[in-house]
């Protein structure tokens, strides 16, 4: 019997993205076993706790049954290896994305040589970021086709109409 192959998508997710849902599903169609690591940073206040995060990407991966989200705290290499991780895969929407990730990717296989995978992302999502989707929603642009439905109607209820 073959061992599971499992990868950890880290990320804030604050809040989810159809972005994120594409990367997730992607790797989930890859890897035997997928977790959706939510990081927990103590200093940074986010629109939705992580508790909030961990029930909204649950929801809108339900449908993946390969998928598990968990909440973690510290290096997310750590988390990779009490979870028998092999492969961090995280979505590259351009060459600023490339440049901010590849020097962690490299500092984690230094660490524990656990491998870093990059998709690219999707077309027509590459724009789609959640801090821009928080903005033109906060100013009241039509963030529909940019979030899942129940992250949309979770999104509208935290920052108003």
């Amino acid at each position: 019997m073959s061992e599971l192959r499992r990868a950890v998508c880290p990320g804030s997710y604050d809040p989810p993205t159809v972005g994120h849902i594409d990367v997730i599903a992607r790797t989930a169609a890859l890897f035997d076993e997928v977790y959706v690591a939510i990081m927990v940073n103590p200093r940074k206040q986010g629109l939705f706790d992580v508790d909030e995060r961990v029930a909204m990407l649950t929801e809108i991966t339900a449908d993946l049954p390969a998928v598990r989200v968990e909440a973690f705290s510290g290096l997310v290499v750590d988390y990779c290896r009490e979870r028998g991780a092999e492969a961090l895969v995280k979505g590259l929407r351009g060459a600023t994305d490339y440049d901010y990730e590849l020097p962690m990717a490299h500092m984690n296989r230094h660490l524990t040589g656990v491998e870093t995978l990059f998709l690219p992302g999707a077309p027509g999502q590459v724009y789609v970021s959640s801090s821009l989707v928080k903005e033109v929603a906060r100013g009241g642009g039509d963030v529909t086709p940019f979030v899942p439905a129940a992250v949309h109607e979770r999104l509208i209820e935290r920052i108003g109409d």
